[in-house]
C-alpha cells in the first residue's frame, strides 16, 4: 500500500463505544500486515491518536472486520479487534458487544444481508448473535427514541439477543472450575458469558464501589492491585501471560445505589470503564445467579429474575440472562440465553488514509 492509498472506512458509534468498521475485503488477508496497517490508521502507539482516527481511549480505539460468512447459522463475520493506544498492540482475544451493534446496520449499508434480523458470526468466541433493527435495502434507519447511558440524545434501538456466548474466550463459563476463588487474599468470582470477567466487592480492595472514574484512576496502588489480581486470574482462567492483553476485565461491585440489581465499577483493564460493557455486563449479571459467587449477596435479585439493571458511572445497562442452576449431577450451571436493548449510529463513511511507515 502506497503512502497515498486510503482506505474504504465506516465510522461507528456501537453502544457506548466507537470504531472502525471495514469489509474484511479492504484489509490484507494476513493479520501481521493488517494489524500494523490498522496501528497507523488509527494512530498508534500514542497516548492522543493524534496522526490517526483513534480517540485516545480504549473504547474509542476498536475496529470491526466484517464479511460474508460461510456458516449456515450466520449472514456475516464479525471480527473485533481491539488496538492500543499507546501501545502497538492489537488484541483478537474479546468480543465487543458494543460494537456488535453497529454490525448489522454495516452490514446492510454495505450490501452483505438485505435486511435485519441479521446473524452474526463472532470470529473472536465462535458463538452467534442476533441484531434486530429497522432498516432494508441498503438504507438504516437510526432515528428513534431509546436512550442509553453514556450516550446522549436517543437513538434507533438495536435489539441484540447471545448464543453460544459461555465460555466465549476460556471454554467455559467458570473457568477456574469454582464459583469462588480466592487470589491473595481476595474473594473473586472468574466468569465468562460473552467476556472473562473477575468480578469482586468493591470493600476488598478498600472500595466503597461508587467512586468516579477519575478518583479509581488516580489511585495509583489501587491500580497497581488490580493489575495484579487481573495477572494472577488469567493464568487461573486458562488465558496464560494476559499482560499485554485487555482480558480478563476486572469489574469492582457493590450494593445498588439507584435502584438497579447491582453497582459496577469496571477496570478495562488498567483504565476504568465510564460506564461496561455489554458483554461485560452479561457476565456480571451471571454471576450474580451463581451460589457462593462473590459479590453475589450484594445484588438486590429475586428468585426467577431474568432481567438485570447493571448501575455503572454513567448509568444504568439493562440485560437479561438465563441459567440453569440445576443442571444434571455434577455438571457446572448452563446459560440458556442472553440479550440486550443497545442503539448504533453512522458517524462517516469514506475512505481513511493510514500515515506512513515509520
Amino acid at each position: 500500500m502506497g503512502s497515498g492509498d486510503g482506505v474504504r472506512c465506516m465510522l461507528m458509534r456501537g453502544g457506548t463505544s466507537k470504531g472502525a468498521y471495514f469489509l474484511a475485503e479492504d484489509l490484507p488477508a494476513d493479520p501481521a500486515e493488517r494489524d500494523d496497517l490498522l496501528l497507523r490508521i488509527m494512530g498508534s502507539p500514542d497516548a492522543r491518536q493524534i496522526d490517526g482516527i483513534g480517540g485516545a481511549h480504549p473504547l474509542t480505539s476498536k475496529v470491526a472486520v466484517i464479511s460474508r460468512s460461510a456458516r449456515a447459522d450466520a449472514d456475516v463475520d464479525y471480527l473485533f479487534l481491539q488496538v492500543g493506544v499507546d501501545a502497538a498492540t492489537v488484541s483478537d482475544r474479546q468480543n465487543c458487544g458494543n460494537l456488535l451493534a453497529g454490525v448489522g446496520p454495516f452490514a446492510v449499508e454495505r450490501g452483505l444481508v438485505a435486511k435485519a434480523p441479521v446473524r452474526i458470526h463472532m470470529v473472536n468466541s465462535g458463538s452467534v448473535a442476533t441484531a434486530a433493527f429497522t432498516g432494508a435495502d441498503g438504507t438504516v434507519d437510526y432515528t428513534g427514541q431509546t436512550a442509553i447511558a453514556g450516550v446522549p440524545g436517543t437513538a434507533a434501538a438495536v435489539v441484540l439477543n447471545f448464543a453460544g456466548t459461555q465460555g466465549s474466550a476460556t471454554g467455559a463459563l467458570l473457568p477456574t472450575g469454582n464459583a469462588r476463588d480466592v487470589i491473595d487474599g481476595i474473594t473473586v468470582t472468574c466468569v465468562d458469558n460473552g467476556m472473562p470477567v473477575v468480578v469482586v466487592a468493591a470493600s476488598e480492595l478498600g472500595q466503597t464501589g461508587y467512586e468516579a472514574v477519575a478518583d479509581l484512576e488516580a489511585d495509583a496502588e489501587l491500580g497497581a492491585r488490580v493489575q495484579a489480581l487481573r495477572l494472577t486470574a488469567g493464568q487461573l482462567m486458562g488465558l496464560g501471560d494476559v499482560s499485554g492483553t485487555s482480558v480478563p476485565k476486572v469489574s469492582l461491585v457493590a450494593a445498588p445505589a439507584d435502584g438497579g440489581t447491582i453497582c459496577t465499577r469496571t477496570f478495562i483493564p488498567v483504565r476504568v470503564h465510564e460506564s461496561i460493557g455489554v458483554l461485560g455486563a452479561v457476565s456480571v449479571a451471571t454471576a450474580l445467579l451463581l451460589d457462593g459467587a462473590a459479590g453475589a449477596g450484594l445484588a438486590a435479585v429475586t428468585p426467577g429474575q431474568a432481567r438485570f439493571d447493571i448501575e455503572h458511572p454513567t448509568g444504568h445497562l439493562e440485560v437479561e440472562v438465563e441459567i440453569d442452576t440445576n443442571p444434571q449431577a455434577g455438571q457446572p450451571p448452563a446459560v440458556i440465553r442472553a440479550g440486550v436493548v443497545r442503539t448504533a449510529r453512522k458517524l462517516f463513511d469514506g475512505t481513511v488514509f493510514p500515515r506512513r511507515y515509520s
